[in-house]
């Protein structure tokens, strides 16, 4: 009888582990590019649209609509017919909707339309991402290694925006964003060929046709207790509920429910009113062109490496919630320091660890979600998180747009998003796990 989680946390890391790291961070690499594209697509469209500031913002939040929809709806789907169908679905349809944007959107009414449906697509991936890539970490990195994949394709996902918008935009249009977006259709074919289902959620449904092939590349050495022939694949864990959001409120998961949810809706109202507006203010700030998108890049690097710092912190210190806290108070200084001077080197200084800790500690935050709850409702409980988190995404970039309009100027903008981070950093200390961690 062979436990398929003691095997996948009990493997030494390998040469198949990093390639399913790379493979997920090839696929959120297009939800953290086009999470941010549209911050870059303001500049162009304000004038010849006649855009008011607060629709400026519609034009970064309206995808935010399509990445709730389909946050909420990944759960469902992943945790009852598994991670790589969503993911493929996802995939394809990002990539229809990007292309579409590019081609057809002459618009503000038909680009927001578009964002809403590409992001349908693009919303199933970070929360599936995050859930795959902890169901094959080892136990011993379970923070660390699952956060590598996903985290740095994220990363990598907003600064190829921010390059794309410096160097590409200028010389071929704004919709050059887009055509580089529907490059996920290339990665959507890989991945039918090279992308397994998950091991533990075909092991909790007794799905064993290929988990010895798939544990004999995590743990070579124990190929051939995988592959005797009277070899059995058990799961420990239920499949009572699978899929069930009645269970995220029961009294096991609620007070962690409850937290994650609101820190999530806080912390994604001060990222995207930052990255959405950064490039924007900025060059009100007297910065250049280049500087000012150059940002967003900056915004991207530093929070790659927060959510490792975090991840490391959270593995060496046994710290979870705390580390949360303390993260997402250091990014309510870093941009409360911003609303009260403004200076070159300061703007970098602080837009970087407004990056580090803004973006590190919500990374942190979507696998320590994974973490706490099982695996019949891992990706539901991910899901629904994020997708509640985008209301304060979507919230985030109009609100600031309608403030921007009302005091014109940048302080009440940075003073707005330090007050949320503030909030998250507290919310986020309620939270526990579920039931006793796997780390």
């Amino acid at each position: 009888m062979i436990d398929v989680r003691q095997e996948i946390e009990n493997a030494p890391i390998g040469s198949y582990h990093w390639f399913l790291a790379l493979l997920i961070g090839l696929i959120v690499f297009f939800d953290g590019y086009d999470s941010f594209n549209a911050s870059y697509v303001i500049h162009y469209v304000t004038k010849p649209w006649h855009l008011l500031p607060g629709q400026s913002g519609l034009l970064v939040s309206s995808s935010m609509i399509g990445f709730m929809i389909g946050a909420f709806a990944q759960g469902k789907l992943s945790d009852r017919y598994g991670r790589r169908i969503a993911i493929l679905a996802a995939l394809w349809t990002a990539s229809i909707f990007s292309f579409a944007t590019a081609v057809l959107a002459h618009s503000f009414v038909v680009f927001c339309i578009l964002r809403i449906l590409t992001g349908i697509g693009l919303g199933v991936l970070l929360p599936l991402g995050v859930t795959y890539m902890n169901e094959f970490a080892p136990k011993h990195l379970k923070h660390t290694f699952s956060t590598w994949g996903w985290t740095l394709g994220f990363a990598a996902g907003g600064i190829v925006a921010s390059l794309v918008g410096i160097f590409l935009t200028p010389v071929f249009g704004w919709q050059s964003l887009f055509y580089v977006a529907s490059l996920a259709a290339v990665l959507a074919i890989v991945c039918h060929v090279a992308l397994p289902e998950s091991l533990q959620f075909s092991a909790m449904l007794g799905r064993t046709k290929g988990i010895a092939s798939v544990l004999s590349r995590l743990h070579p050495l124990r190929s051939p207790h995988y592959n005797a022939p009277d070899a059995q694949f058990v799961f420990p864990e239920s499949k009572d509920h699978m899929a069930s959001v009645s269970l995220l409120f029961s009294r096991r998961y609620r007070r962690t429910t409850v937290a994650v949810w609101l820190a999530e809706f806080f912390v994604l109202f001060g990222i995207y009113s930052l990255t959405g507006w950064v490039p924007t203010v900025m060059m009100q700030r007297g910065e250049t062109f280049a500087a000012s998108f150059g940002f967003g890049a900056l915004i991207q690097f530093m929070g790659f490496l927060g959510v490792l710092a975090c991840g490391y912190v959270a593995d060496r210190y046994r710290m979870g919630s705390g580390a949360l806290a303390i993260w997402w108070i250091g990014g309510s200084v870093a941009v409360g320091v911003l609303a009260l001077a403004n200076y070159h080197v300061l703007n970098l200084v602080c837009i970087g660890g407004a990056g580090f800790c803004m973006l590190g500690g919500q990374g942190a935050l979507n696998n320590f979600s994974a973490t706490w709850y099982d695996t019949e409702v891992r990706g539901t409980a991910v899901g629904m998180m994020l997708g509640f988190g985008r209301f304060g995404g979507i919230l985030g970039p109009w609100a600031v747009g309608i403030l921007q309009q009302t005091t014109h100027e940048s302080a009440s903008l940075f003073a707005a998003i330090g007050v949320a981070m503030l909030i998250a950093g507290c919310t986020a200390l309620f939270a526990r796990p579920g039931f006793t961690p796997q780390v």
